[in-house]
């Protein structure tokens, strides 16, 4: 078998995959002051919000993007200023709402898209306005539209908001309070802790296009657990692929073919979970279950030793165990890789890092709970 540099492999797939990614469109809506950009950089990985960030499309219409992170958001500003001026500001929005929908049916691509407006109104307003009724209305006959109600404390308020706009039966998706980050009353020593954000993750990943689903996982940090789900939903695909390799009859020649699979799957996933991996990391990790390829290979081998004693037994016999064998390690390789990346966004959110010894301990435990798991199955 001719040598498969998997770690490299797996970078360079990686680094395709990231640059190949659709990305997800997101317009947000909102007067100054509403809280958008505190909203923004508590949903997304990266903060997006930063002053100089992004560029004009509008005079009032601002495309904000950066390297790495599949997501262009359009930011708007003005909402607050006299009527004409908002008249102004909403023919820019439609207008390159338009422009976005006609590049979508001129190249059949769905990426091009204006996916989804997160239309934001302060809690402290006593009702929705007449001016933010017409926006809403106008808005949602060209796009998806969710009510995000900012700042939302006391909570009291915000549900009563709430309340007030379901009454008014706008065409909107949702109407989601939430309070982007907890707020510390010193004086009386209370805390009072973030919510909404998860809601908002979840109905905007139902609306949002199937294309770009995996775009706007990579790019939240708010739901770790909808990473770990569609991670999964990769490793089942990818397993029926790696099943079906080790099917070849040829001793080992099928092991470049599975590797490149698993090297596919392993990239999957880690731009699902939008984790930026280095040669140091994933050396650890492959290390530490002794190497992808030589796993495959051990396999095989135990299957071709334990056919010398079973009468009778030919080639066909022995592609169906090494069929096995392939999907045993594709999946337990897979699921052990899922929950040492969940461990690890789940430490960072705590503050922590997590050195590569002690990665590479999580993900040899790991796999082997998982082979274990799946051996007994």
């Amino acid at each position: 078998m001719q040598d498969f540099d998997f770690i490299s492999e797996t970078i360079k797939k990686f680094q395709s995959d990231l640059e190949n990614m659709a990305k997800v469109n997101i317009l947000v809506v909102g007067k100054t002051g509403v809280g958008k950009s505190t909203l923004i950089n508590n949903i997304f990985r990266e903060e997006l919000a930063e002053t100089g960030i992004g560029r004009p499309v509008t005079q009032h219409l601002k495309k904000i993007s950066k390297e790495g992170l599949p997501i262009n958001l359009y930011d708007t500003k003005g909402l607050e200023l006299e009527e004409d001026v908002q008249e102004t500001i909403k023919k820019e929005i439609l207008d390159e709402i338009e422009n976005c929908n006609r590049n979508s049916l001129e190249r059949n691509d769905k990426s091009e898209l204006m996916h989804v407006c997160w239309y934001c109104i302060n809690t402290s307003v006593a009702r929705c306005e007449e001016t933010d009724i017409k926006w809403i209305n106008e808005l949602s006959e060209k796009i998806p539209v969710i009510v995000v109600l900012t700042q939302g404390f006391p909570r009291k308020k915000a549900r009563e908001l709430k309340s007030s706009i379901d009454d008014l039966n706008l065409n909107c998706k949702n109407v989601i309070p939430v309070l982007a980050e907890q707020l510390v009353e010193e004086e009386d020593e209370i805390v009072i802790k973030s919510y909404g954000l998860d809601k908002l993750v979840e109905v905007t990943y139902q609306v949002i296009p199937k294309e770009v689903k995996k775009a706007f996982v990579n790019v939240q940090k708010v739901d770790i657990k909808k990473k770990v789900e569609e991670s999964r939903k990769w490793v089942l695909g990818y397993v029926g692929g790696s099943g079906a390799i080790g099917f070849s009859p040829i001793p080992f020649s099928d092991a470049p073919l599975l590797a490149t699979a698993q090297v596919a799957m392993i990239s999957h996933i880690t731009v699902i979970f939008g984790l930026q991996v280095d040669k140091a990391l994933l050396t650890a990790i492959v290390s530490s279950i002794g190497g992808v390829t030589s796993a495959t290979l051990l396999g095989k081998t135990l299957v071709s030793n334990i056919l010398k004693f079973i009468p009778g037994a030919g080639t066909i016999a022995g592609g169906a165990i090494s069929g096995s064998v392939a999907a045993l390690t594709t999946t337990a390789l897979g699921m052990a890789y899922i929950s040492v990346l969940e461990y690890i966004l789940n430490e960072n959110m705590k503050g922590n890092e997590v050195n590569n010894t002690e990665i590479a301990e999580k993900m040899k435990d790991a796999y082997k709970d998982q082979l274990g798991m799946l051996s007994k199955k």
